[in-house]
């Protein structure tokens, strides 16, 4: 299916064009018919020669229903421009125009209507003229007359070459479906209708209305019941357990959209508006119109803040309209492309003009959305419309690289920093350097790592295992001390004369240099296989007095060396008072 919009001025024959094309009735409301003028979306649909079929969302004309032809068009791909031959160019052709020009609509066709009332030619070029300076150069152009059949069969051709040119539309991607009618049907609950774009919609599939759980119960196209449905395509969707939605509302994939109320635009003018905005408008995608606050930020960059969020992608398209312009005045002033759906806060003086130099010249693309925001989750990325390009630095996380590059050489300067602040310490904890550099998540922080940095225990290394001059010079002391003693360790009096506290006692014990039995006695290494074996030649079991005989130290030594010992599985406890050495040591 192919599904073409109407545009054109109130009164020009769109209408009647639909119902010579597919022999249906678009005016659905008993008033359109009574007077003759369309006031709400209609729909009808019909086979080309081709056999392809094409559904028309005919739009009203009329100056008080640009919001409801703009919820009609939003969606569509191609437009049927209609101008009637005996009034030509009229303000609501020019506003029809301006909106899809703002819309970046690039596919359609020029019919001028009731050929039979006047020569169109006239009519012709001068819509042909406006049509390409709006980018629709070169589109096809027919005279046809609805009253009585003249141009009707080629018209049919036309739309289905036009047809054959438009975008093929990807079945795989997320799903939004933009919300243009709801009602209830009684025995099956609440149906809305939208024109799907692209992606697929199956009976079972769990979406999203407006961030809430909504089941697709059934599905229907042109009135047939289906199983699944691929844009593009009018469809109506029968949905379980939820209450009557409103126009504007959307039914999306979850987790593939980001729901946002500020946006950051770039804004193309269009028609006769000037470069600056109003501080209030109505921004406009698909078929929702929300009043929005805007915020020049520099250049053509511009900050939006919406009435409610909406499900939005890099890259989307919103057309900006001032309704509070006098009456004859073309009220469709800029498209605004997306560039950013969660800009930060600007806090900082000059923080705006910095944010536009970086947005500016942006594709709306997962570089781009890097580029604004450093470090993104692959999910994140699939939310906003952009795919992760390349590959993640770390577990989901990806990186801009510029920015992954500063970090490596932060973080080495940080390590560095803490090193010569805290000489004693075996290296800079993980956290720490989190903290410092200001990421999300402590496994950026190891992927980031690299020679002569390493990571150990938790810690950043930033240089060999070793001690401070000071701290080895005080360590080789106590050796000297040690070496005919080597059980009498110093009590804490003795290591503070030596410059040995806490912290450098336990940077020695790490770096191999001293052997902590207990709290507050240390030795030399080796001195507990040294006190095995001298255990060895006592009889067996032996107490602790025995123990503290044949080592030649005090029982503030002896018990914590025996303690050690026992969980060394060098000796082992017999009862409460009597130990005995292992022949072997464990394992053997």
């Amino acid at each position: 299916m192919h599904v073409v919009a109407t545009a054109g001025h109130v009164d020009h024959g769109k209408s009647t064009l639909v119902r010579a094309l597919t022999g249906m009735e678009p005016d659905r409301l008993e008033e359109e018919r009574r007077r003759g003028l369309t006031i709400e979306l209609g729909y009808a649909w019909a086979a080309l020669p081709s056999g392809r079929v094409l559904a028309f969302v005919d739009v009203p004309g009329h100056e008080r229903f640009l919001g409801t032809m703009l919820a009609g068009v939003g969606p569509v791909p191609a437009v049927m421009f209609v101008v009637a031959a005996d009034e030509g160019w009229m303000p609501q052709s020019e506003e029809h125009l301006v909106a899809l020009e703002a819309l970046g609509v690039r596919h359609g066709l020029l019919v001028v209507t009731r050929c039979d009332l006047r020569d169109p030619a006239a009519a012709m070029e001068q819509a042909r003229d406006r049509l390409a300076a709006a980018g629709l150069a070169g589109v096809e152009t027919l005279a046809v007359s609805g009253r009585t059949g003249q141009g009707v069969a080629e018209l049919r051709e036309a739309l289905d070459r036009l047809a054959a040119a438009l975008p093929a539309p990807d079945p795989e991607a997320p799903v939004r479906l933009w919300v243009d009618r709801a009602f209830t049907v009684p025995g099956s609950g609440t149906v809305v209708t939208g024109t799907l774009p692209e992606g697929t919609i199956s009976v079972g599939d769990r979406l999203e209305l407006d961030g809430a759980p909504a089941g697709v119960r059934s599905l229907e196209s042109l009135k047939e019941p289906l199983a699944s449905v691929s844009g593009v395509a009018r469809v109506a969707v029968n949905l379980r357990g939820r209450g009557l939605p409103e126009r504007g509302q959307a039914l999306v994939t979850p987790g593939r959209w980001t729901h946002t109320d500020l946006v950051d635009v770039r804004i193309s003018p269009v028609g006769p508006a000037g470069d600056e905005l109003p501080g209030r408008l109505t921004a406009h995608i698909g078929s929702a119109a929300v009043v929005c606050e805007s915020r020049p930020l520099g250049g053509r960059v511009v900050r939006l803040r919406l009435a409610r969020p909406l499900p939005l992608h890099l890259g989307d398209v919103l057309l900006l309209r001032d309704p509070g312009r006098d009456r004859g005045q073309v009220r469709v002033l800029a498209g605004a492309r997306v560039l950013d759906v969660r800009p930060p806060a600007l806090r900082r003086r000059g923080a705006a003009r910095v944010r536009a130099a970086l947005l500016e010249p942006a594709a709306p693309d997962a570089a781009s959305a890097l580029r604004a925001h450093r470090l993104l989750r692959a999910g994140d990325l699939l939310a906003m419309g952009a795919a992760p390009g390349g590959s993640p630095v770390c577990g989901d996380w990806h990186a801009d690289p510029e920015y992954w590059a500063e970090l490596g050489e932060r973080l080495a300067e940080v390590a560095r920093r803490h090193a010569a602040e805290h000489p004693l310490e075996p290296g800079m904890p993980i956290e720490a350097a989190r903290h410092e550099l200001g990421l999300p998540d402590r496994r950026l922080v190891a992927a980031l790592v690299r020679p002569p940095l390493a990571v150990a225990e938790g810690r950043i290394l930033s240089r060999p295992p070793g001690l401070p001059t000071p701290v080895a010079t005080a360590v080789e002391r106590l050796g000297l001390e040690l070496a005919a003693t080597p059980f009498q360790a110093p009590e804490a009096g003795r290591l503070a004369e030596l410059g040995l506290g806490a912290r450098e006692l336990a940077a020695a014990v790490r770096a191999g240099r001293l052997l902590r039995v207990g709290e507050g006695v240390v030795l030399l290494p080796g001195a507990d296989a040294r006190a095995a074996e001298l255990l060895r030649k006592l009889p067996q079991p032996f107490t602790v007095s025995q123990a503290r005989r044949a080592l030649g130290t005090s029982r503030r030594v002896a018990v914590p060396l025996l303690e050690h010992l026992d969980r060394s599985g060098l000796t082992e406890r017999v009862d409460e008072l009597h130990r005995r050495c292992r022949m072997s040591s464990p394992g053997r």
